[in-house]
């Protein structure tokens, strides 16, 4: 059984993604061990206790400097010790001694088609935003491994969007979300938890 952390900032559509895919058996031998979010009034939180997933809050405003908060974080990963630790939508960089500590157990869903419109300050609606004012035809959504660069670890898996005349960022973003990122994240976490994308074994 593969036990993961969700962490999530905002809505949670991707994390209600991956629990609809658990409850109708599109991803097997897995569980959600926790949801954590550095936003209190993250809708993702209610979503997991909803589902009866413990829902936590581990926000930087909480601690005097990011480098306590980045410590208090680690600590609280390495004693939940997940085997793979899912970024879905998840708007703070995680730190380095958690990449350290689960090199290989950390993946993301970006919304765009790496190296595109990835790295420091793509996120969320920028991203579309800058797609469409580059007037690309089309875009999509990438599953990656986290290394310590931004969005630059060993690639899983992409799927292709079209954009389409008159798509406002909002608009894309959705078509984005439905046609690719809640298919991806789904497909990568199943393929990990049966073998298919293999993990290397736990350093903690």
């Amino acid at each position: 059984m593969l036990k993961i952390v969700v962490c999530v900032s905002g809505g949670g559509t991707n994390l209600q993604a991956i629990m609809d895919a658990i409850d109708n058996g599109k991803i097997t031998n897995t569980e959600i061990m926790a949801v954590i979010s550095n936003n209190a009034h993250a809708k993702a939180l209610n979503r997991a206790r909803n589902h009866n997933i413990p829902a936590l809050c581990l926000s930087p405003k909480s601690y005097p400097d990011r480098a306590a908060f980045n410590e208090a974080f680690t600590e609280k990963m390495k004693k939940l010790s997940p085997d793979l630790i899912v970024l879905a939508g998840f708007l703070v960089a995680i730190p380095p001694a958690m990449v350290d500590a689960f090199e290989g157990r950390i993946i993301n869903i970006h919304p765009a088609l790496i190296p595109s419109f990835c790295g420091v300050g793509y996120y969320g609606l920028h991203v579309h935003e800058k797609a469409l004012e580059y007037g690309v035809k089309v875009t999509g959504a990438t599953v990656h491994f986290v290394d310590q660069g931004m969005d630059t670890g060993r690639i899983i898996s992409q799927k292709a969007v079209y954009v389409q005349e008159g798509d406002t960022p909002e608009v894309l973003q959705r078509r984005v979300m439905e046609e690719a990122e809640w298919v991806l994240l789904p497909q990568a976490i199943d393929d990990i938890a049966n073998g298919r994308i293999p993990l290397p074994k736990k350093n903690l």
